[in-house]
């Protein structure tokens, strides 16, 4: 049996890289949770799906403790008020703000905490504000600015195991949520993220960088967060950051080696002419500790089409990303 090979309802063990805190690949590792190999995030690791520069475009996000199980559209179809939740969702909206349920990883009793907070990860804003709320109807007036509730700067661990979304967030984040060996007070089960193909996937505040296919239990991952740091080969971005300053900023962290989690913050993005029909190419310019990071890349679409989540109704086309040149320029008035 060759190695792609397996039974109906197993894994087949596709395989990651495992990584040492340094972000060097280490042993070959791959998400835990066993799923039937038709599945999206198996068939993406298979692939060999790269998961860079996809992390969501949101800079503010709602967190909202809900115990017990979440619908498709979490809010709307959870124990959540229900009068509140489309008011909620609608100031959310207005105000630029991503809603995520959060829920402790097990917990499905319905009177667990009602806590509630507004991070906001804006490059040199990067903090979390924690509250409580006596009601769901509190969140229709109270301020969501950060002038509210405990700031905390320690990394928060948001992991993917919204099951009504895609089976594979559940399969593959629950086992990881249990298992992340971080303090049990900062992480999370939380609702969609995107990218359900990558699962196991993880939002890691206070910075907003989004992790995918996390292999193991993540030890590398909340290794390097808690020295404020950056695990690249499961990296999908900084959330917040156009999709070509993640990118850009990807190989620039690879090439250079600068893996602290604010460094080289984008300063300019510039779409420039493409030879070629279909893709797009970008100049990204970064701030480096030895002056500005000049970083060309280009996306191009996937060349096949495929089922992009385990509910997609047809396939789909995705953007690669691929660097073409990286400069550093040195400090202005240097000799």
């Amino acid at each position: 049996m060759s190695g792609n090979d397996a039974s109906p309802g197993t894994d087949p063990a596709p395989a990651v890289r495992g990584v040492a805190a340094d972000g060097a690949p280490t042993a070959r590792s791959h998400p835990a949770g066993r799923l039937d190999p038709t599945r999206c995030s198996v068939q993406a690791l298979l692939r060999g799906d790269s998961c860079t520069a996809t992390a969501p475009p949101a800079r503010r996000w709602l967190l909202i403790e809900q115990p017990g199980p979440w619908g498709r559209d979490a809010l709307l179809e959870s124990r959540f008020d229900r009068h509140a939740a489309s008011r909620v969702a609608r100031r959310a909206r207005e105000l630029d703000i991503r809603i995520q349920l959060v829920r402790r990883p097990g917990d499905r009793t319905p009177d667990a905490g009602r806590r509630w907070a507004l991070a906001d990860i804006s490059p040199g804003r990067e903090t979390v504000w924690w509250s409580t709320r006596a009601t769901d109807d509190e969140l229709l007036d109270v301020p969501w600015d950060g002038s509210v509730g405990t700031a905390s700067r320690a990394p928060t661990y948001l992991v993917c195991t919204h099951g009504a979304h895609d089976t594979c967030c559940a399969v593959r984040g629950r086992p990881l949520a249990r298992t992340l060996p971080a303090d049990p007070g900062d992480v999370w089960e939380t609702s969609h993220l995107g990218g359900d193909r990558f699962a196991a996937n993880v939002l890691v505040l206070p910075f907003g960088h989004v992790y995918g296919q996390v292999a193991g239990d993540g030890e590398e991952l909340v290794y390097a967060a808690d020295r404020g740091q950056v695990v690249l080969p499961w990296l999908r971005g900084r959330a917040g950051l156009a999709a070509p300053a993640q990118a850009a900023q990807h190989h620039a962290r690879a090439e250079l080696g600068l893996l602290g989690a604010a460094d080289l913050p984008p300063r300019e993005v510039r779409r420039l002419d493409s030879p070629t029909p279909g893709a797009e190419r970008w100049s990204v310019t970064l701030a480096g500790p030895s002056g500005d990071v000049a970083v060309t890349v280009e996306s191009r679409l996937s060349a096949q089409a495929h089922r992009l989540t385990c509910t997609a109704a047809q396939p789909g086309h995705w953007r690669t990303w691929h660097p073409l040149a990286l400069r550093v320029s040195p400090p202005a008035g240097s000799a």
